[in-house]
């Protein structure tokens, strides 16, 4: 109902206020807020949308917000021009609800001042300095994403994770990108295989492991989060095939040659789930992909000792740097020059170095990269002749 929109803005000022001031994450702070607001279910979903799409194009709305509203703003009046901003520019609300709506929403004595900055920028036209503004980027993130992918193929990615994420729901009823249950297809468990999942939080790949009939060693080294994967299993009614184990796994409490398969879906700078985690895009920094990197090499050197020779060991990333994915591998295959680099999954996949990248325009999902090694059945070690005996 109309009367309930000026409500349901509010509700989202709100939340956009929490994000900028507390630095609260949106996918944490919103439901509670949501939650207490009493709105109805369809108001929720349209503040929801609000909150996920404003934040995502927050550097987009700032750059109309500043041409037109000088000095320095409150929290709360920066936060509902953003809103204005997004509904005029991106959803194509029409100008006299956009504007009408965002300022009854802030208080009286902002209120000339909202109005005024919204309706010019309802009339502007588009003059964007920079790909990185009109996209909503940082620009570090557009000129490494160019670097690595290309222009064209990175500014594809960079606009479809400004969309909103579908909703993915297994047969099992877990609500999974697909992007993610296709690294789970790629890592081909099968009935009665013991497989390690090694950075496991919160369990969506470890439960469709399982599913598939393997038992499955879920790792994860904060409890709290390995909380979230027990809690995850035991909904799902897996307890009997998954062991939740809280470790370090770049040191991994596990006998040598003891899993058949290896995942390590690694921490990464999440540069290819942008769509699903709205305000990540303004928390990574320009180090996170060479410091991550780092991380990642030391995961899978802790988790080659543990396949079975004849086994396989998965690497995926949900991320499309180049220092994450390719340069990884390489290195890790260097060290390795026994490892059988497996065939790529084919399309939507592409190859990617000795694996395979999931861009995310490619299906509507997260961008993932994947790579995958056989182990050698045997390791062959170089004879040498016995030492001499002393003679008597």
């Amino acid at each position: 109902m109309a009367t309930q929109l000026p409500d349901a803005r509010r509700v989202a000022v709100e939340a956009l206020t929490r994000i900028e001031v507390d630095g609260a994450y949106a996918n944490l702070v919103l439901p509670g807020i949501l939650a207490r607001s009493g709105l109805p279910e369809r108001d929720r979903a349209f503040v929801t949308q609000l909150v996920y799409g404003t934040t995502r194009a927050r550097r987009a709305c700032d750059w109309f917000v500043e041409r037109f509203a000088h000095g320095e703003l409150e929290p709360e009046v920066r936060a509902a021009l953003r809103l204005g901003v997004f509904q005029l520019r991106f959803l194509g609300t029409p100008p006299h609800a956009a504007v009408s709506a965002t300022v009854a929403v802030v208080p009286r004595r902002v209120r000339g001042l909202v109005n005024a900055v919204l309706r010019k920028v309802a009339e502007a036209e588009d003059r964007w300095p920079s790909e990185a503004v009109r996209l909503s980027y940082p620009d570090w993130v557009v000129d490494v994403l160019t670097a690595d992918l290309g222009t064209d193929r990175a500014i594809a990615a960079l606009e479809s994770m400004n969309g909103a994420a579908p909703v993915s729901e297994r047969s099992d009823g877990y609500v999974q990108d697909r992007a993610s249950q296709m690294v789970v297809e790629a890592v081909g468990a099968r009935r009665g295989e013991r497989v390690l999942d090694l950075c496991a939080a919160p369990g969506g790949k470890a439960t469709a492991l399982a599913g598939a009939g393997a038992w499955v060693a879920a790792g994860e080294i904060r409890t709290g989060r390995a909380g979230l994967i027990a809690a995850n299993v035991d909904r799902l009614d897996l307890s009997p095939l998954v062991s939740v184990v809280v470790a370090d796994g770049c040191h991994p409490p596990f006998g040598a040659e003891s899993f058949d398969r290896v995942l390590v879906d690694a921490p990464c700078s999440g540069l290819g789930s942008l769509r699903r985690r709205a305000d990540a895009r303004w928390r990574v920094d320009p180090e996170a992909p060479g410091r991550l990197a780092s991380l990642q090499r030391k995961l899978l050197s802790g988790a080659l000792p543990l396949v079975a020779p004849g086994g396989v060991i998965v690497y995926s990333v949900c991320t499309l740097t180049q220092a994450e994915t390719v340069d990884v591998a390489a290195g890790f295959l260097d060290e390795h020059p026994d490892l059988e680099p497996l065939d790529i999954p084919g399309e939507p996949w592409v190859k990617w170095g000795s694996g395979a990248l999931l861009l995310p325009q490619a299906e509507g999902t997260d961008g993932m990269a994947l790579f995958a090694w056989r182990v050698p059945n045997a390791t062959k070690k170089s004879e040498s002749p016995a030492p001499a005996r002393d003679q008597p």
